[in-house]
């Protein structure tokens, strides 16, 4: 098996301010497994949560190392090749990037997208939710009318349903307050409206925040103490009246158990499991542990989103929208078709390079 290794940059259309900062670039990596003429792609990109954030170059060196140590494999030896990468100490980005890749080779290798060759039922994929970022009242009413198509800057998606609002913003809750009422404002008719705090609350917020949230119609919050405060969930659990997940607080099916007491429900992220594999593993986890199940994404393009949408059927929640804020993604895959992101019928990933100059060929 040969493995191939680039990096391209995507630039979103509108930048995406959270709790802990503004985005508007990435370069993420591309990974290809080529064997008996087949090519399976995978993808990664950067992201700090954790003891040591996984950058672009740190992620791209440690594939790079791990290449060799391939070529005597195929790409259906996945228990050795998920054992390699446990001994290398691979990133979890860059497990998820060749996990990837694996799935769209054996996809391709017969002739089945991932969603058929798991059995699952497309009709099944529920809404996914499109995000506005930290900003003023005036600038988040905004950002919903350019998500809607109402704005100067025209976007050809229909049907949205569902909103995920982040807060947690440094000028505190009373900013997060006006913000959010200045959404709903905007978005009057859609009811599904999300908050995600990124940890940046403390217990005493989290607790006011969530009685007005749940005043405000709020369907869930999402992240609402950092990483690390996992201690103060339970307090927040037996008060809050609406459901909590977590996103930064859980990365693999070995976190989910622990927290299965003081919270709802789990956000799952390609970049944070190390792939479709323990993907799979942390949904049937979260559903013997009675918890819901989202999904999410970070600056991805729609190669990675496609990837996790193969999996949506198993989902309650959807937060895979980034692709759709990129000016120049170089993949097309999953479709966006009211209000979902829908994989299509092709083998593997169902993903087609579109736009060239990424290095990529």
């Amino acid at each position: 098996m040969q493995l191939r290794i680039a990096t391209f940059t995507v630039h979103k259309r509108f930048a995406l301010t959270i709790s802990r900062g503004t985005t508007a670039q990435t370069t993420n990596v591309w990974v290809e497994v080529e064997h008996d003429g087949i090519r399976g792609w995978g993808e990664a990109s950067p992201f700090s949560i954790g003891e040591t954030p996984q950058t672009t170059e740190a992620i791209a060196r440690s594939l790079q190392k791990i290449a060799p140590l391939l070529k005597a494999l195929s790409p259906l030896e996945r228990q050795r090749i998920e054992r390699l990468m446990t001994d290398a100490r691979l990133p979890s980005a860059a497990k998820a990037a060749l996990d990837i890749a694996l799935h769209d080779w054996l996809g391709k290798q017969t002739n089945l997208p991932l969603w058929e060759l798991w059995g699952l039922d497309r009709d099944r994929i529920p809404p996914t939710s499109v995000t506005i970022g930290i900003s003023t009242p005036e600038a988040a009413q905004q950002r919903v009318r350019d998500w809607l198509g109402q704005g100067e800057v025209k976007v050809p998606f229909h049907g949205i349903q569902v909103l995920k609002v982040k807060l947690g913003s440094p000028a505190g809750l009373e900013a997060d307050k006006a913000m959010l009422l200045a959404v709903k404002a905007a978005a009057s008719h859609i009811s599904q409206i999300s908050i995600d705090a990124n940890g940046g609350w403390s217990l005493e917020q989290a607790l006011q925040m969530a009685d007005w949230l749940a005043e405000q119609g709020i369907t869930s919050i999402e992240q609402p103490l950092a990483k690390g405060q996992e201690g103060d969930l339970p307090a927040l659990y037996q008060r809050s009246p609406l459901p909590i997940f977590v996103d930064e607080s859980c990365f693999t099916s070995y976190d989910i158990l622990p927290l299965s007491d003081r919270i709802h429900g789990i956000n799952i992220k390609l970049m944070k499991s190390g792939g479709l594999t323990e993907a799979l593993r942390m949904i049937h986890t979260a559903r013997a542990c009675g918890l819901k199940v989202m999904f999410g994404c970070y600056s991805d393009s729609s190669l990675l989103n496609t990837a996790l949408a193969h999996l949506s059927p198993l989902a309650d929640h959807i937060d895979l929208d980034s692709h759709l804020n990129l000016i120049d993604d170089p993949f097309v895959g999953a479709t966006f078709q009211n209000g979902r992101v829908v994989p299509n019928q092709q083998p593997g990933l169902g993903v087609q390079l579109v736009k060239s100059g990424t290095g990529l060929y």
